[in-house]
């Protein structure tokens, strides 16, 4: 959806003083097939970026942001309604959990114990099943307005949940300020030793979801030296390849034409394009750090991504086929939007060298990840 500048203008004219600017709307966004009501929260900052979070899936369903005219536009894909949510569900925005990401054969040992996880994706165990938190309805447990406006959802998956051990009490905070930082905050503790990595799902495109000219002409960067490889499973082979010389080198930019189509690389034949983690040089922080750099020159938008995550994986949007129409009516085709999920490693549980993905009593599970957007001066577009 696009709003006028004057809209804008009108907005931020009626908006309160800028130490109490931010504020978070809760709406109803439609009703699930058992009449559970769904709940949406609109986080509105004074920039003109707006975010709307929907009970389902604890999803972030719209991301508004400006261009350099002062021209707004939602810059995830989606859908404009529940029962299309419900009918057809995709990874678009979603809260993914309780393991993000591929876990091989869908199994794993934890204290000598085997546990097997349903097998969604050929054998291996995906976004944490079938049934994964995804979709799932999450409590709205609080809301609020202020310099920075929130909304907290809570979801409870109890032991043997899609075959994981333990009762997980997992929450997601998702929080806007006025200068344009989505702020995602994880926290999750278990009963018992289990295994946790949870990130957001959204997919971008910084001119606009369903802008005709799709991300080809956008430029991306990630401060990363290695990725890791997979197999024809899209599992990790365990090596730490160098990205330098490749099509997987993004550390001083790149457009994402240069290279997406590039069949010499057996990596990109593998995966279809870009579906793959990168090795963050930054490893695992204490506070969110650059994970990605996303700019659409044209339009001078700017997507960065932060995380306090070592891994990111970098989804090229090599699935979507245009059968499923999305936000406006528009059709969804492959390049049309781009994931950036911050994360553990893919199948860390099944290979040590990556860490751990290891949660339990008494050592709860965070990660901090940050949607910042913002606007590039003409001159600096590349």
């Amino acid at each position: 959806m696009v709003l006028t500048r004057l809209s804008i203008f009108a907005a931020v004219l009626l908006a309160p003083a800028a130490a109490d600017a931010a504020t978070a709307e809760r709406s109803r966004f439609g009703t699930m097939p058992d009449g559970t009501v769904i709940e949406a929260v609109t986080l509105t900052g004074e920039n003109g970026v707006s975010a709307r979070i929907i009970a389902l899936g604890a999803t972030l369903q719209s991301l508004n942001a400006p261009d350099r005219e002062g021209r707004v536009a939602d810059v995830t894909l989606g859908y404009d309604d529940l029962e299309s949510y419900v009918g057809k569900p995709n990874y678009w925005g979603q809260t993914i959990g309780r393991y993000a990401n591929r876990i091989a054969g869908g199994r794993f040992v934890l204290d000598g114990r085997t546990y097997q996880l349903q097998q969604n994706d050929g054998t291996n165990s995906l976004h944490g099943g079938a049934d994964g938190f995804d979709k799932r309805v999450w409590r709205i447990t609080n809301v609020a307005s202020g310099p920075r406006a929130s909304v907290t959802l809570a979801l409870t998956s109890p032991d043997g949940d899609q075959g994981y051990p333990g009762t997980l009490q997992a929450t997601v905070t998702y929080t806007l300020d006025d200068a344009g930082s989505l702020a995602i905050d994880y926290a999750a503790t278990s009963d018992r030793p289990t295994i946790v990595n949870l990130t957001n799902h959204a997919l971008f495109n910084m001119a606009g979801e369903g802008s005709p000219t799709s991300t080809l002409s956008q430029r991306l960067t990630i401060p990363a030296a290695r990725y890791l490889p997979v197999d024809e499973k899209l599992i990790p082979t365990g090596e730490l390849r160098p990205v330098a010389g490749t099509v997987f080198d993004f550390q001083q930019g790149r457009l994402l034409g240069d290279g997406l189509r590039d069949g010499r690389d057996p990596q990109i034949v593998v995966g279809h394009g870009w579906d793959h983690n990168w090795v963050l040089d930054k490893g695992t922080t204490a506070q969110p750090e650059l994970a990605a750099r996303l700019e659409d020159p044209a339009s001078g938008r700017v997507l960065e991504v932060l995380t306090t995550e070592p891994g990111l994986q970098f989804y090229s949007g090599n699935f979507l086929d245009g059968s499923l129409v999305g936000k406006q009516g528009h059709v969804y085709r492959m390049t049309d939007g781009l994931a950036f999920e911050p994360q553990k490693f893919p199948d860390t549980p099944n290979q040590p060298a990556f860490g751990s993905a290891r949660v339990e009593p008494g050592r709860p599970y965070r990660h901090s990840m940050i949607y910042r957007v913002s606007v590039a001066p003409a001159e600096a577009a590349r």
